[in-house]
């Protein structure tokens, strides 16, 4: 009788091998200086071949992006997103033409899955399932986007969400603080032992 668990061993097999080859990847590019911030050097040319000291790949959070880099990487992205919108043939369901830019929630998944797609495209070193494992993340990426961020976006124009936005009540905020996490706090007193 096979061992049911045999195809879940062999997948995490797999998977332990890719991240020790992204492991060995990235203890490369930290040792030839190519990580984001080192001082004075330059990364790889971008797609339009302007220099930038971002290396292809590289994480970004949007609110920490400077003004200065911020319009030259927004550009990229957005160009990345138009032509991967129509390279994989999008609908509006997968992903609202009117307004993705509007949702933030949206605008970090397709930049994370831009920067792997850099990573993957813009190295020859990388192992051939790389182009597989990206492909993965963008189906899976395009699928939450359709299924959690868009509200009704998807016809045709863009809704705003009527929600409550926690950020803005600094009350709210300061109750959840002082709270602390579970288990933390007294708690709700449990009766004496007699």
């Amino acid at each position: 009788m096979p061992d049911p668990l045999g195809p879940l061993f062999d997948a995490l097999e797999s998977i332990n091998a890719e991240l020790t080859g992204f492991a060995a990847r990235l203890a490369r590019l930290e040792d030839a200086g190519a990580v984001r911030g080192t001082a004075g050097k330059k990364g790889a040319s971008s797609e339009e071949g302007s220099d930038s000291t971002r290396v292809p790949g590289t994480p970004i959070a949007w609110h920490k992006v400077s003004e200065d880099e911020r319009e030259e990487l927004w550009s990229q992205f957005a160009s990345w997103v138009i032509r991967m919108a129509d390279t994989y043939e999008l609908t509006t369901e997968q992903l609202p033409h009117a307004c993705w830019w509007e949702h933030g929630a949206v605008v970090a998944e397709l930049t994370a899955v831009w920067t792997g797609w850099e990573s993957t495209y813009s190295s020859e070193e990388d192992a051939a399932a790389g182009p597989y494992l990206w492909h993965d993340a963008w189906a899976r990426g395009i699928e939450r986007i359709g299924r959690m961020w868009l509200g009704e976006c998807t016809n045709g124009y863009h809704q705003q969400k009527f929600r409550t936005v926690w950020g803005t009540d600094p009350a709210y905020r300061k109750t959840v603080i002082e709270a602390g996490p579970p288990g933390a706090g007294a708690g709700p007193s449990k009766p004496k032992a007699a």
